[in-house]
């Protein structure tokens, strides 16, 4: 068992400190979380890709709220929706792998942040007291929680990927910015 002081969760950001202890069986959500995400997001692009022919240019059209002129000019490039209809598949695919075995975790929580965003953007279906919640905000939250929390380094691939040895020092310590796209 862990001694209490390996335990623990502090930040301090913007002259605001957060403390708090996890419960023991915090890490075995965190990798469930990740795992979850990563089947939801595999099974969403492998849906797009042996289903019919995925065209997101129908959900741009249909798009409201503030940004919907965007969405629609967007819609209304074929050029660009030829690259959208690649990318959006592709990235759910690599996204969900990822977050699956845990390898590049935080690259692909922020990318599935980031197209999370956009479909919020896109759809503007919010509901709840402050009008600003709906799924697509949930996701995009969900997806910044994992990339906070390093979750490819429990249980995952990631927590072996730092540990590799490049001219005799751990690949993480040599290259310390990689810590923005492992963990």
């Amino acid at each position: 068992m862990a001694a209490a002081s390996e335990n623990r969760l502090k930040s301090r950001y913007g002259g605001v400190t957060l403390e708090g202890e996890p419960h023991a069986l915090s890490a075995w959500f965190v990798v469930g979380l990740r795992v979850t995400m990563g089947l939801v997001f595999l099974g969403a692009g492998l849906g797009k890709v042996t289903g019919e022919a995925f065209d997101a240019s129908g959900y741009l059209m249909g798009a409201s709220g503030p940004f919907a002129g965007v969405f629609e000019s967007m819609a209304a490039n074929p050029a660009l929706m030829d690259m959208v209809n690649v990318i959006v598949p592709a990235t759910q695919l690599l996204i969900g792998v990822g977050l699956l075995v845990g390898g590049l975790v935080r690259l692909a929580a922020l990318g599935g942040a980031m197209q999370m965003s956009m479909f919020y953007l896109a759809s503007w279906d919010v509901a709840g007291p402050l009008g600003f919640a709906n799924s697509d905000f949930v996701y995009l939250m969900v997806f910044l929680t994992i990339a906070a929390l390093g979750a490819g380094r429990i249980l995952g691939a990631d927590r072996y990927i730092e540990q590799f040895e490049v001219g005799g020092e751990k690949l993480i310590e040599r290259y310390p910015k990689l810590r923005y796209i492992l963990g």
